[in-house]
């Protein structure tokens, strides 16, 4: 008889996408915690994972494909933390890079930063932009996941599910900023297509998806980093009262 897959976060306290929307907010219009402190942290911690996925040592070669939200901005600061180490690092934008710049905001602000640092930043438009990142990546010793966020909602389509496949298609390591691009917050199942991670840098908590076994199989081994988020809050987002409030 087939032994069935258990998750290892089945026992564990999880997080919905809206959990981890409020878990910002509140840390950033309660707390004054700035949006970029919480990005910076957490790229931080995908950057010292990956220089762990490396061997440790200084140097590597890394691929980090990003997307032009926050988790793209995530992306951006473990280029210049893997580039501070010694990496040659690529990311790669699923977007133009002055469409980043003019809408502002946090991902922004570290998207210029490695771009005054020299780092080659190459832009993916359309299939033969796919192709010649892969081709590129396919050199990598480590390729980072930093495409879509908790946020992604419906089926992933067009330039980022080609992208994703080709991706699952180079068989290099993968890293995942927070949860593996294109795979349900929630359910833990796929949105058409997603990215299947070697490693999985997740934030403050699992997420409940985690929870479903066949998540396993786009997660790989997961990792919890603290970002600065007060223990408080977190504790908080539990609480008897919070909940009776949400089901309201």
């Amino acid at each position: 008889m087939k032994k069935k897959r258990t998750s290892q976060h089945n026992r564990s306290r999880v997080l919905t996408r809206e959990q981890v929307r409020s878990l910002d907010k509140i840390a950033i219009e309660s707390f004054g915690i700035s949006g970029l402190v919480l990005m910076e942290n957490a790229g931080r911690a995908c950057a010292l994972e990956a220089v762990s996925m490396l061997g440790g040592a200084k140097g590597g070669e890394v691929a980090i494909f990003c997307g032009k939200g926050n988790n793209g901005g995530d992306g951006f600061v473990v280029a210049r933390h893997l580039s501070n180490n010694g990496a040659a690092v690529r990311v790669f934008l699923t977007t133009g890079a002055c469409k980043v710049l003019r809408r502002g905001g946090d991902a922004a602000v570290n998207l210029n930063i490695i771009l005054k640092m020299g780092l080659q930043v190459t832009e993916i438009t359309d299939k033969a932009g796919i192709k010649a990142a892969v081709e590129d990546s396919s050199r990598a010793d480590l390729i980072v996941d930093a495409l879509l966020g908790t946020g992604t909602e419906g089926e992933v389509r067009g330039l980022f599910c080609s992208l994703i496949c080709a991706i699952n298609e180079v068989g290099r390591p993968v890293l995942g900023v927070d949860l593996p691009s294109g795979l349900d917050c929630d359910t833990g199942l796929p949105l058409g297509c997603a990215v299947r991670c070697s490693r999985t840098v997740t934030f403050v908590m699992p997420k409940r998806g985690f929870q479903n076994p066949e998540s396993i199989d786009y997660t790989g081994e997961v990792k919890v980093a603290d970002i600065g988020i007060p223990r408080k809050l977190v504790i908080g987002m539990f609480s008897p009262t919070r909940r009776r409030r949400s089901r309201e």
